[in-house]
């Protein structure tokens, strides 16, 4: 893997870049040294529960400038997949939170607070204001024949105390009462990036994926093309990397490490190409 030759950074947000309301080691100083370079960032979630405007208020409190349209999140991957791989007006019941439902309803999707006749698919995101009704609603419609969508496989969400349960888990609990699989439409689907790709012009050799999750972010970089970088200030270990069976093209303890590497291969790049000059110059 070339760092010196990356131009697109591909960062996951939570786990990665902070935990709850807290930026973790280097993340800062990564952005400002990538947007220093004239770099592009990418921030890449498959977190539902809120929209980008919260996401763009929530690194304006954590002192990250960021735009609207640096943001790519798994509403926006499941947006594009009902619009173009689903029926028009088919109607949908929301497993989600509120920011969820109504991000989906700008976009002209049908959603349904009740189990509806006309309803043709149950859709689970990250709910953190999840019920034992929506539950049961969900499994209601499941057991009549509702196709199972979702909006990421995360089994569990970290947090500066833990782990809280996540899409992946929320889905399992649904799954197992009603026999079904969800078909997951975020990450490791690789639309993400393929849409980070399309709004950048970058080529994938250009890109870097960068997070904390094999299953997701690692995963989702291998399914794009694009060289991967895994964190260890979320989810997963060196250990899990080591067991993988898509492992990460380097593993860094945090984004610290990741701008120190970095910034080596930019000095070592610099200083070969210094030399050649030199040894021109030496020839004419």
């Amino acid at each position: 893997m070339d760092l010196a030759q990356k131009k697109l950074f591909l960062l996951d947000l939570d786990g990665t870049v902070y935990l709850e309301d807290h930026l973790l080691p280097g993340a800062a100083e990564l952005l400002a040294w990538v947007r220093g370079r004239g770099g592009t960032v990418r921030f890449l979630s498959n977190n539902s529960s809120r929209g980008v405007d919260a996401g763009m208020e929530k690194m304006r409190r954590l002192g990250i400038p960021a735009a609207r349209e640096e943001f790519l999140t798994a509403v926006e991957a499941t947006i594009r997949y009902l619009h173009e791989a689903r029926r028009p007006g088919e109607g949908y019941y929301v497993v989600g939170t509120t920011s969820f439902r109504r991000q989906l309803e700008a976009a002209g999707i049908a959603v349904r607070e009740t189990p509806a006749d006309d309803v043709t698919a149950v859709l689970v995101g990250f709910d953190t204001e999840l019920t034992y009704q929506k539950v049961e609603d969900a499994c209601r419609l499941l057991d009549r024949g509702a196709d199972f969508l979702a909006t990421n496989p995360d089994w569990r969400c970290p947090t500066l105390t833990g782990f809280v349960p996540d899409c992946g888990a929320i889905c399992e609990l649904i799954g197992r009462a009603a026999g079904r699989e969800a078909v997951f439409i975020g990450k490791p689907d690789p639309t993400m990036i393929r849409l980070a790709l399309e709004q950048t012009g970058c080529t994938a050799d250009r890109a870097l994926m960068v997070g904390d999750r094999l299953y997701t972010d690692i995963a989702c970089g291998a399914n794009a093309g694009v060289d991967t970088v895994l964190v260890l200030t979320g989810e997963a270990s060196a250990e899990d990397a080591k067991r993988s069976d898509v492992p990460p093209g380097l593993v860094c303890q945090d984004l610290a490490e990741l701008l120190e590497r970095l910034r080596t291969a930019h000095e070592t790049a610099r200083s070969a190409h210094t030399g050649n000059d030199l040894d021109e110059e030496e020839i004419d």
